[in-house]
């Protein structure tokens, strides 16, 4: 599922290596903003390479731990001694050492639950009619590295960027058509063929 930001410039590469290093260069050294990367598996270190900030995913997982230790520590707790108050032994009603299992599981499944939901509305994982491909070489053998750009002086400065870093291909995202469900791509030439070097 493709969330490109148009228009934006993308760098297609084959080695995860390359994606990296040239993605630090875009964010530290050029100072290229709200880059993206595509790849068919995760890379480590990506994150830092394209400057990008913690994700708010772990919050709703933390309120739904404390959330959920709370309420399966209230429903023992009520259980126990409100709705069916025995005393067993001489044993207290609210006997708490003995309720930390459910808790702490009640807290994780309540978390997972929170971490789930919040990952599917981060990633914008619903149902759609059309699904946008950027190119089906991304999920196969390539790395892509996204570049959005808001006027020509900073396209042409991605594209020249990326023809310095040696990608394989460049293409150029100009727009989004609704009615097709499809990115309108044009393709910018690489050193040697016809692009200045």
């Amino acid at each position: 599922m493709a969330r490109v930001r148009v228009p934006a410039v993308l760098g297609f590469y084959d080695d995860a290596h390359d994606l990296s290093e040239v993605a630090g260069k875009a964010n530290h050294e050029k100072g290229f903003k709200d880059l993206d990367a595509y790849s068919p598996y995760p890379i480590h270190g990506i994150e830092e390479q394209l400057g990008l900030k913690s994700s708010w995913v772990t919050i709703p997982a933390r309120l739904g731990l404390v959330f959920g230790a709370f309420l399966g520590f209230s429903f023992q707790s009520w259980t126990s001694s409100v709705s069916w108050a025995v005393n067993i032994g001489g044993k207290p009603y609210i006997s708490w050492p003995a309720w930390i299992p459910i808790t702490f599981e009640a807290g994780v499944l309540m978390a997972a639950f929170c971490n789930l939901t919040a990952m599917f509305i981060a990633c914008g994982l619903y149902p759609k009619l059309k699904t946008i491909v950027l190119s089906k070489r991304i999920t196969n053998d390539r790395f892509v590295l996204v570049i959005p750009v808001k006027d020509d002086a900073e396209e042409a400065e991605a594209v020249s960027f990326l023809r310095e870093n040696k990608a394989l291909k460049i293409k150029i995202v100009d727009a989004l058509d609704k009615e097709k469900g499809r990115l309108v791509f044009r393709s910018a030439p690489l050193a040697g063929e016809g692009a200045p070097a």
